[in-house]
Order: C-alpha cells, then structure tokens, then sequence
C-alpha cells in the first residue's frame, strides 16, 4: 500500500483540509463553552454544519465521491481548441493536474504550469515536478512560482492558455478582468 502511493500521483484536493479542522476546532471549543453558557451551543451548531458542508465538498471533489476535479479539468481539455504542436501554459496549476492531463493529451507540447503555491494550499512546485515525473511527462512539462495578475512572459508567447478555478483565488487585483486579460495576451490573439 505504501509502496503503490510512493509511485502515485498527488493531486490532492481543491477543498483543503484546513476548512475541515477550523470548523471543527470551532465546534469543539463552542460545545464546551455551552456548558457553562448554553447560547454558545448556537454558534458550536453552525460550526457543524461549516464542517459537513466542508467535509461533503471535499468528498465530492475526491475521486471517490464523484471526482469532481477530474470531471471539470477533462471539460477544459475537451473544449480547447489548439492542435497541441507548441507551447501551453496552465495558469494557476496548483498541484498539476491539469498541465499534466495537457501533456498527456498532446505529446507534441511543450507545457509550463505557473503557480503562486502559498502557505494557504497543500500544492507545491515539487509535488507538480514529482506528479510530472510519475506520469512520464516531466521532459516536456516546467513548473514555475509566479502570479496571474503578472505573467512573467512576453504577449503572445504560448499558443493556448489554460486555466482552472484560479482567478477568484488571486489577491490584489481589484478588477478581476484583467487577470483574464493577462490570461489572454499570454497566448494568440486572432
């Protein structure tokens, strides 16, 4: 079992586990306070179902619970349209999931995913570089720390741009539209 895991990728969850255990820590510490004062028990309540809501999510998300992750990053691949013979690159690839399912896709590509990877995620430059590695596509796949709101490339420079669930998470930028236009100019303009 250890062993299959060693040799397994990890794309984690997009739910993280911190929103589990501070609703729980939440509900814990406001359920024993209602013990001395009963009208805490109201906020201990609303804490459980911060963390059944949380809980189910990451279920969902999960590749047991309905693999919601998968399904959405299969919908991106499925409706880009790009002949897959240049270059690629994922916006916001957090544990690489995505770039590598471009690789895969299109042996031809050359595919860079670009991440921020914060203290707030359980992703990593070097969990991205290992998942690459185990899935044989690591030659033709770089991953790089950097932000949405500024590329660090030329316009122009890929020939499509992917992105998955990242501009909502992309802090000081106030108008959220010009992630998406950094996003656009990062690939052709036709």
């Amino acid at each position: 079992m250890i062993e299959a895991r060693k040799n397994s990728p990890d794309y984690g969850n997009w739910v993280s586990t911190k929103l589990l255990y501070v609703p729980g820590a939440i509900c814990l510490v406001f359920m024993a306070l209602s013990l001395v004062w009963p009208v805490l028990a109201v906020v201990g309540l609303a804490a459980i179902v911060c963390f059944v809501y949380f809980a189910y999510a990451r279920y969902r998300f999960s590749s047991r619970g309905g693999n919601i992750q998968a399904r959405i990053q299969g919908l991106v691949l499925e409706y880009l349209e790009w002949d897959g013979q240049e270059s690629a690159v994922d916006i916001g690839c957090g544990n690489g999931a995505l770039t590598i399912s471009l690789a895969k896709k299109y042996p031809q590509a050359e595919v860079i995913g670009l991440d921020y990877w914060g203290g707030a995620w359980e992703y990593s430059k070097g969990v991205c570089e290992r998942n690459a590695r185990i899935e044989g596509v690591a030659e033709r796949v770089t991953f790089q720390k950097a932000s949405a709101a500024a590329l660090p490339f030329a316009d122009q420079t890929f020939d499509a741009a992917v992105s998955n669930l990242v501009f909502h998470e992309v802090r000081g930028v106030k108008d959220k539209k010009e992630l998406i236009r950094e996003a656009l100019y990062s690939g052709p303009l036709n």
